[in-house]
Order: C-alpha cells, then sequence, then structure tokens
C-alpha cells in the first residue's frame, strides 16, 4: 500500500507539474516574425522557431526535463556560419555561433552539439546551417538570419529557422582568413551551403553542399588553424583537403596560396595562386582584391598588402594566356562617393588592370576589355571603405565572346 500511495504522489506531481507547463505554454504571445530585434535576441528566436520544428516534445517530454530526467541525446554538428552575401566568416557570424551554441545546451538538451571536423562527419546525425544576410526594409537595412537542421542519413531539411536582426551594433569585420584572401571566395561549395541555409523543412539539401561535406570539414580544420596563425599546419590540412572528394574548392586552393606565402614559400605560394586563377577562370568566378590609393589608380601604398600584386597580376596574365581565353576586366567601388565618380573611377582602375596585363602578355591586348561597374554591384554594401567592404572594391574577370 506504501508504495502505491507512493506511486499516486509521484504521479499527483507529475500531473500537477505538466498542467503548470501548459499554462506556460498557453501564456506565449505570438511573435511577428518580421520584428526586427537586437542581434542576440534574433538568434534566439531563430534557434527557438528551429528547435521547435526538430524537437516535439510530448507533455511528458517536458515533464521529463524539468525534473532532470536523462534524455537520450541527438548529436548535431555546427557548419561554420557565413554572411550570405559574400561567404565570409565574420565576427558577426562566429557569435552567432557562439550564442546558438549556448542557446542549444541551456534549453535544448536533446541535442549535443559535437565539433565540426572530419572525425563527426560520419558519425552525427544532423548539420545545422546558418546564414546572416543584408537586406533593405522599410525602416532600413537589416540582417536576416537563416539556420537550416539536415538529417545526414536522409539528407533531408527537418528544420528552419528565421527571424530579423537589426544592423546596429552588427560587427562585420571578416575573420583572418578571409581578411587576408587576395580573392572572392564564394564559389559552389559555398553557394550550396547558403542554399541549404535558406532552405524550409521538408525539402532536400543542396546535393553539391552535402557531397563535399568531407573536404569541407577538413577546410574548416584548416581555416581554423591559419585564424590561429598556425600556418604550417594549416597548410597540411588544406594539401589533406584538397586530395578529398569535393576538394576542389577556391577556398582549398586560396588556402594553400595563403599558408605559403605566410611561411615564406614564394614559389610554391605562386604555384598556388596560379591554380587559383586557373579554377576561377575555369569557372568563371574570379573577383580579386586589388586595393587601390582613395580615389586614384595607384596601388595602395602599404607595401604588406600591396606587395603580392604583381605576382597577381602575372598569373593572372599567363593563366589567361594559357587557356586562350577572352576576358572582361571589370572594376567595382564601394557605395562611397557619387555614382559619375564611381563609374569613372572603377573604369579607370579596369583599364590600369588591363594594362597591366597586356605588360606582361602582350597578345592579351586585343582578348581584353575594361569595364567600369561603379557601385552597382556591391557583395557587402555598407559603404565602410575599410576591411569589412573590402570585396567591394574588387576588379572581376570574366569571360567573354572574342568576336
Amino acid at each position: 500500500m506504501k508504495i502505491v500511495h507512493q506511486w499516486r504522489h509521484a504521479a499527483s506531481a507529475l500531473a500537477a507539474l505538466a498542467l503548470i507547463v501548459l499554462a506556460g505554454c498557453a501564456s506565449k504571445e505570438a511573435v511577428n516574425p518580421a520584428d526586427e530585434l537586437s542581434f542576440n535576441d534574433a538568434v534566439d528566436r531563430a534557434a527557438d522557431n528551429l528547435f521547435e520544428q526538430a524537437q516535439p516534445k510530448s507533455i511528458l517530454d517536458t515533464v521529463q526535463e524539468k525534473v532532470g530526467a536523462k534524455v537520450a541525446k541527438r548529436t548535431l554538428m555546427i557548419d561554420p556560419m557565413v554572411d550570405g552575401g559574400s561567404g565570409q566568416q565574420t565576427e558577426a557570424t562566429k557569435q552567432m555561433e557562439q550564442r546558438l551554441t549556448e542557446r542549444i545546451g541551456a534549453k535544448y538538451p536533446r541535442f549535443q552539439v559535437v565539433p565540426f571536423d572530419s572525425n563527426n562527419v560520419g558519425q552525427a546525425e544532423s548539420v545545422l546551417n546558418g546564414t546572416m544576410t543584408r537586406a533593405l526594409g522599410a525602416k532600413g537595412s537589416y540582417y536576416r538570419i537563416d539556420l537550416s537542421l539536415t538529417e545526414l542519413k536522409s539528407g533531408n531539411i527537418t528544420a528552419h529557422g528565421t527571424a530579423r536582426a537589426q544592423e546596429a551594433g552588427i560587427s562585420t569585420n571578416p575573420t583572418p582568413y578571409y581578411r587576408d584572401s587576395p580573392i572572392v571566395v564564394k564559389d559552389g561549395a559555398v553557394d550550396g551551403y547558403v542554399r541549404t541555409a535558406s532552405m524550409e523543412a521538408g525539402r532536400h539539401a543542396d546535393p553539391a553542399y552535402l557531397g563535399q561535406l568531407g573536404a569541407t570539414s577538413r577546410v574548416n580544420e584548416a581555416t581554423s588553424a591559419y585564424d590561429q596563425e598556425q600556418y604550417q599546419k594549416s597548410l597540411e590540412l588544406y594539401k589533406s583537403a584538397s586530395t578529398l572528394p569535393g576538394g576542389d574548392q577556391l577556398r582549398v586552393l586560396t588556402g594553400i596560396y595563403m599558408t605559403n606565402w605566410k611561411l615564406g614559400h614564394t614559389a610554391e605560394a605562386e604555384q598556388a595562386f596560379g591554380k587559383v586563377v586557373a579554377l576561377g577562370l575555369a569557372s568563371n568566378n574570379l573577383g580579386v582584391k586589388f586595393l587601390f590609393n582613395p580615389g586614384t589608380t595607384d596601388f595602395w601604398s602599404d607595401p604588406k598588402l600591396s606587395g603580392p600584386y604583381a605576382l597577381w597580376l602575372r598569373q593572372i596574365a599567363q593563366q589567361a594566356a594559357a587557356a586562350k581565353v577572352c576576358m572582361a576586366v571589370i572594376g567595382h567601388t564601394s557605395k562611397t562617393g557619387t555614382d559619375p565618380l564611381n563609374d569613372r573611377l572603377s573604369q579607370s582602375r579596369a583599364a590600369y588592370i588591363k594594362a597591366r596585363l597586356e605588360a606582361d602578355v602582350p597578345e592579351l591586348a586585343s582578348r581584353t576589355k575594361a569595364q567600369g561597374m561603379g557601385s552597382r554591384q556591391t557583395i557587402v554594401g555598407t559603404g565602410t571603405d575599410d576591411a569589412r567592404d573590402a570585396l567591394d572594391r574588387r576588379v572581376e574577370f570574366k569571360i567573354s565572346s572574342c568576336r
């Protein structure tokens, strides 16, 4: 009888707790997904939206969590989050990852975050993608946050969450690898990631993205080592990634170039940059970050930045000649300044790059044309004229008709 009495007492307590939980759930106010929140609140909202889909809970589940009962863990990896426009990792995307990891640990005990590395790619149950993309709304600019959870066994998106973050206070400074990268590394692998992050639940994740997860996890390890200035380790990891299926990525070849340059291996760096250019031309996706002194066609005065430009130009010229292609050399500017000024400046800078290429390989004179795009095709769009929007001041090389 005593055991029965204790069981009834426990059952009553659980029932009472369940009523309290239900009352708490019922009292939640409806939220408008179009509300623009502080950055941390927006990440929390997107995370809650996603995990409430991924982890539908019965009353018993909730009660078990409240009383501290042991629950089964589902393992997930967080593939480093990126800016949806540029494909870069930034201080804000790193903050987003950290906030999300903390949110999962504090509120969603059924999930266990494991490192995104080659050891876990074949073992984790799910992978989480996330982007923050600058957009223009009725009240001005904001960042749209997208999160998606993909079940690795099936490749299906099991949940998607989104929210809007106020632009104020967000640091879009790129992390060291992306700050130092000589090119725009938003290639097919990165595009697949961005597409997957924005997909609704029930769809199949981008096949190109899923097919390169092994290589991408190694790229993540290499990039982390680069950011920590462990250049020899980073170089070895990038070389390893290049041998894996899906390892023929701009991020990989660029990493091999940058680590060799940092280590003082000039010949190896030039060879690696030649491969970057060849892949960029083959995919018609080569945007190079030549920085100029403000308002001029003179390269940036600091040799720490402009020192390798001669190497870059030499390889662009040689690879274009070897591929026997015709190219449009397209100059871009940030949003600072008037449109007419930006048009003239971007045209002049494109013409200067064209002349430098012809000086290396004269036959390119008849196979290249200069074009100024002004600020009509910005990638970042903040108009800060510093490291944050360096991609907006790029020079692109696009394959064109030879007629």
